[in-house]
């Protein structure tokens, strides 16, 4: 979607900027430089940020019926996560919750070739970090209003592993954006991440063919990337490189 496209749904949703800041996580600043024509080529996470609000099939819920007498959204703790249905597919983050659809079995395959790709490195090299993959329970802020799901992650510290799930921020993590989770991964839980202590931060648009890599110790970030190249994991000093060549053909073969 365009710059002049987006202004069009403006006007068509009578957003103010200030609402539009609000919903797609974008700054109120960045956000009135680009429809006012000042910021001519904004950042491409930006872009998606925005794309992912006024593309109307793009429908992130975040207002989920799971309010009681007791509770509402703002207020949900992780005793309350723990008494959702088994079949119910949830976040908590920050007392709220976000619906989460079943994930596709391109989506798996995608998560479980990155996730291969590193637990092989991690084995070969006698390593002591270990690689998760959804769904693990990761209470990231290590307190009461927040668990989130991570596609992939890595965990070095292995005082933070725990019989549910993980307690604290992994050193990695990996999502692979879905419709339902697009603006969500591209804002709410970049910031997330970046504040809990998480160390690097990889964003997969399979069918954009990118990759938006956070390593929150460079000075360069974030770093984009095509798939037609592997990418160096930071943590693992560069050590490590993932390819994308599977990915790449199982997206071909999906859209077929």
């Amino acid at each position: 979607m365009t710059i002049q496209e987006m202004k069009k749904k403006k006007q068509e949703k009578g957003y103010t900027y200030a609402q539009i800041a609000e919903l797609s996580g974008v700054p109120l600043g960045t956000v009135q430089k680009i429809f006012c024509g000042e910021t001519t080529s904004p950042r491409y996470d930006t872009l998606l940020a925005l794309e992912a609000l006024f593309t109307e099939k793009l429908v992130v819920k975040e207002s989920i019926a799971y309010q009681t007498e007791a509770h509402t959204q703002g207020s949900y703790t992780i005793e309350d996560y723990y008494k959702l249905p088994d079949e119910k597919r949830v976040e908590l983050i920050d007392g709220y919750f976000y619906d989460m659809s079943s994930p596709t079995t391109y989506h798996q395959l995608f998560a479980g070739d990155i996730h291969r790709q590193i637990a092989n490195y991690i084995l070969q090299k006698g390593g002591s970090c270990i690689p998760f993959m959804s769904p693990i329970d990761v209470q990231l802020d290590c307190d009461e209003k927040t668990i989130v799901q991570p596609d992939v992650a890595i965990l070095c510290d292995r005082d933070k592993m725990k019989r549910w799930g993980i307690y604290g921020a992994p050193d990695f993590v990996l999502e692979v954006i879905s419709p339902s989770t697009r603006r969500k991964d591209y804002t709410k839980k970049l910031s997330k991440y970046m504040e809990a202590g998480v160390r690097e931060y990889w964003i997969l648009d399979p069918y954009q063919k990118k990759l938006l890599v956070y390593f929150f110790e460079s000075e360069v970030c974030p770093v984009i990337y095509g798939l037609d190249q592997p990418v160096p994991v930071g943590i693992f000093d560069g050590e490590l490189e993932i390819e994308f060549s599977n990915i790449v053909k199982w997206v071909e073969c999906e859209n077929e």
